[in-house]
Order: C-alpha cells, then structure tokens, then sequence
C-alpha cells in the first residue's frame, strides 16, 4: 500500500486501509502486506515504482490525488493488479481509457452525511451547525453535500430553521484548510464557527479534524459543559481518535476496511476482476457509527427518525443529493 500525504497514522482513510491490508493478511496466511510512505504528492510514482519492482500481487493507493500516478502504472504495467481507495473513472479522479488491472473502491458517502446532518440538526441548541472540508475534492464535498441536505430535510420535516455554516450544496461553496494535515487550520476555522454560534462541527479533513476536536475540548472546558460537539469522518471516531470521543455524537463513517480487505484477498483467491465497488447504506459501506458516549443523551425519537430516514434514502423515496459522481 502507498499512503497518501497524511499518513499511515491519519485516523481517517489512510490508517483504516492500512487496517484493510492487515484484515486480509489475517484472513489468509498467504497474504503479506507492507506500505510505504508519501510525505509529499512527488512520492507517488517513485513509490508505486518500488512496489512494482518488488512484484507485489497487488499495490493499493490510497486518495483521490492519486489518482493520476496510479492510471499511469496501471498503463505502463497492464499485468499488475490495483486498487484505488476513493477514485474512479466516473469520478473523473482518473480519466483514460477504463484500466482493467484497477479496482476502484468508492463510496456514496452523502447517504450517511445526510444522516449526520439529519443528528446534527436535530440536536443543535443554537440552530447553528458547520461543515468543513481539507481539500476540495468530490470525495470531500460529497459528504457535505449529504450533510447540507439532511439538515435541510430535518428543517422541512419539523418547520426548524437550522443553518450550516461552511458548506452551501446548492451553490457548491463553501471553507477548505486546504490540506489533510495541517491541525492549526482546523482548530482556527473550527473556533470561528463556534464564535459564530455553531454547535455541532464536522470535518471533512482527515487529520486536520483533530484540530476541530481540540476547539471543540477548549469551547467544552471553557463552558464546564457540553456546548458543543462534533462528528469525525471516514472512521469511527472513538476508536481512531479515543481520546476525544467524549465529543463524538457520531461518525460518518466509510467502509474502507472491508472494502481493501475484499479487493487484497480477491487477488489472492483468484477472483480479481476489476471494476468499480461502490460503498453505500445497505451494503454497510456508508454508515453512521455507534452514539458511544451519547447513545442515552440522543432522544430515542431521534434515533427512529434516522432509522426511517435510512430506510428512506435505501428505497430511494427520499432523495439526497450531490453535485458529486458516486460511482
């Protein structure tokens, strides 16, 4: 596996492919996994390269920025098997002739940002809630499309009037750090939202969240209560980044463990084709964490309403959408 810039340890899509690789070594003896390190975009290739030469069976990147120098080996090397965590042709991530040798591992993450805007909207005290993204990319803003959307189908459903600040979906604008690294951004960015009166946070930022996280902990401590929280990305949250999990209501979560898992081991059974999988709510690829800490502070109401949302958004009767490909 190459990781992209944020590392192997960002708590977010990187550490949860690692996990992925480590899944499908433990689910077959014969599968043994490795990575390698980017600290900057220039990494790719010559990682990548280092992977081929070793004659790995498959070579899994990781990140919609990878996109290009993964197309490229792919092309170069049509017998050697990847994947491509958060990327795919109709993505526009990579953009040639459709690769054979290239499992593209997506998933429609506005299903589950529409539920955690749906929580957000209906557990804010101030009618104020926030989004943020790293970078913007579709596989970024997808979510705050999602997360756009659930509270305004929470606002039509109650009569509420809740905000989101930092994301519009409908005019696709909207507050980027600019990086999946750089937690001073997120802290800073996070602590004016709070000033503007949102409580409930969400970053769409990798690493950068725990800047968000630490914002959140300061508003916390300064109040001597719970006046604001927040939910974490791609990964559950409480397990990824414990120590802040008193904060957590929620994570919207991605399957990529699962998803790398299958992909890894399908190259080792033989089964290896290819092609685009797609994570959503009813194949568990697209969900909300546990409430962990807030499972009895999360009104049993609210919760049915989610399921019924859920159920509605699978069935297709309630619409959620994104100006983002999903496929």
């Amino acid at each position: 596996m190459v990781t992209d810039t944020g590392g192997i340890n960002d708590r977010s899509f990187n550490a949860s492919s690692w996990a992925g690789m480590q899944a499908a070594a433990a689910a077959n003896s014969n599968i043994t996994v490795k990575y390698l390190q980017s600290t900057t975009q220039s990494d790719y290739t010559p990682n990548i390269n280092t992977f081929i030469s070793e004659k790995c069976n498959i070579i899994v990147t990781v990140g919609f920025l990878m996109g290009a120098a993964t197309e490229a080996a792919a092309k170069a090397n049509p017998t050697q098997k990847f994947a491509i965590v958060d990327c795919s042709y109709a993505s526009g991530c990579i953009t040639g002739a459709k690769e054979p040798n290239i499992d593209q591992l997506v998933f429609n993450t506005v299903q589950d940002g529409f539920l955690g805007g749906y929580l957000a909207a209906g557990t804010t005290k101030t009618g104020k809630v926030a989004t943020f993204g790293g970078i913007e990319l579709p596989t970024v803003t997808i979510y705050m499309d999602g997360y756009w959307d659930g509270v305004q189908y929470y606002n039509s459903k109650h009569g509420t009037h809740v905000q989101v600040l930092g994301w519009n979906e409908q005019t696709q604008k909207g507050s980027f750090t600019g990086d999946f690294t750089n937690q001073t951004k997120g802290q800073n960015l996070t602590q004016t939202f709070i000033s503007e009166g949102a409580d409930v946070i969400f970053p769409v930022a990798g690493n950068v969240g725990l800047g968000a996280a630490k914002a959140v902990q300061s508003a916390d401590q300064a109040a001597g209560s719970t006046k604001v929280t927040m939910e974490w990305v791609d990964v559950d949250g409480c397990v990824s980044a414990a120590q802040y999990c008193t904060y957590f209501i929620t994570s919207v979560e991605k399957g990529i463990v699962a998803a790398v898992k299958a992909s890894v081991t399908s190259v080792a059974s033989g089964t290896f084709t290819g092609g685009t999988y797609v994570g959503t709510l009813a194949n568990g690829g697209a969900v909300l964490a546990p409430f962990h800490d807030f499972a009895s502070k999360i009104p049993s109401a609210l919760q049915q309403e989610l399921m019924t949302v859920a159920q509605g958004i699978e069935s297709g009767s309630i619409p959620a959408p994104t100006k983002s490909p999903v496929t």
